[in-house]
C-alpha cells in the first residue's frame, strides 16, 4: 500500500464514496455474499472517512488490526456473558470493515505496495489463527462440555482456514509467475456466492453474538467448522487441477 503523503482532490464525503464506487475489487467466484453485500460496502465508508482523514493504508490496517485482536482477547479472558458476546461481535465487526476499507484507500491513492499487502495477510493470517484459539481457550474454561472431543473442532477450523489461505497465496502467486490470469473472466455466480455464505469470515463474526448462550455458540460454530472443511477439501482438489493445467499450459 502507498506510503508518502498525496494530495487529497477538493471533494465532498459522497463524492469520496462514489469514487470508490467505481475502484471496487473484481467480484471473483469465491466471494461470499456477506462480504459483498455487507462488508465491502461499510468499508467504502469507512475508507471515504480514512481517506478525507488523510490516513495512510497501513494506518487503516493497524485500526483494523486493534479492533480485532481487542475482541479476540475480551472472548478469552471475559467470561461467556451476552453483553459479551455483543460487543465481541461489534469489535470483529469494525475490524472487519476497517480491513476492508485499507485496500479501498489504497486504490484511492492509486494503487498499493508490496509493503503493504505483506502486513494485510500476516494480520490477516494471525487473525484467523487467533480467532480459533480463543474459541478454544473459552471453551475449555467456561462451557459445560459433556467431552472434550469437541475442543478438536476449533483446531480442525483452525487447520482449515490456515491452509485455505496458504494454498489461494501459493496458488495466486504460482499463476502470476506462469504468467496466467488470477481469475478467469465471467467466473463470479450470485448462487455460489449465497452457498459460500458459511465459510464467510463475517458470518463467523455473527456467531459471536451466540456467545452468552454457549449451547447455542457451540452449534453454530460446529455448523460453521464443517462448512469451512468441506468447502477446503473441494476447494484444494479444484486447485491442484488447476495446477496441472498450469502446468501443460491450458
Amino acid at each position: 500500500m502507498r506510503e508518502g503523503r498525496v494530495d487529497r482532490p477538493l471533494e465532498d464525503y459522497r463524492q469520496t464514496v462514489a469514487r470508490l464506487a467505481t475502484a471496487q475489487k473484481r467480484r471473483t467466484a469465491g466471494a461470499p455474499a456477506f462480504t459483498l453485500l455487507v462488508n465491502r460496502p461499510i468499508g467504502r465508508l469507512l475508507a471515504a472517512w480514512a481517506y478525507r482523514a488523510g490516513l495512510e493504508p497501513n494506518q487503516v490496517t493497524i485500526i483494523s488490526a486493534f479492533f480485532t485482536f481487542t475482541g479476540l482477547a475480551v472472548v478469552a479472558l471475559s467470561p461467556p456473558l451476552v453483553w459479551v458476546g455483543l460487543a465481541v461481535w461489534l469489535s470483529l465487526f469494525l475490524g472487519y470493515a476497517f480491513d476492508s476499507a485499507d485496500g479501498q484507500v489504497a486504490r484511492l491513492q492509486g494503487g498499493g505496495t508490496a509493503s503493504g499487502e505483506w502486513l494485510d495477510h500476516v494480520l490477516d493470517c494471525i487473525k484467523i489463527s487467533t480467532l480459533h484459539i480463543v474459541v478454544l481457550i473459552t471453551a475449555v474454561r467456561h462451557f459445560e462440555l459433556n467431552s472434550l472431543l469437541w475442543c478438536l473442532i476449533p483446531l480442525a477450523y483452525l487447520i482449515a482456514d490456515n491452509v485455505t489461505f496458504f494454498a489461494i497465496m501459493l496458488k495466486e502467486g504460482l499463476k502470476q509467475a506462469a504468467g496466467a490470469p488470477a481469475h478467469q473472466p465471467d467466473s463470479f455466480r450470485w448462487s455460489k456466492s449465497i452457498l459460500l455464505l458459511p465459510t464467510d469470515y463475517g458470518v463467523l463474526c455473527l456467531a459471536f453474538l451466540a456467545l452468552g448462550w454457549p449451547a447455542l455458540f457451540m452449534a453454530i460454530y460446529t455448523v460453521l467448522a464443517l462448512a469451512t472443511i468441506g468447502r477446503t477439501v473441494l476447494a484444494l482438489t479444484k486447485w491442484f487441477h488447476d495446477m496441472r493445467h498450469l502446468e501443460v499450459g491450458v
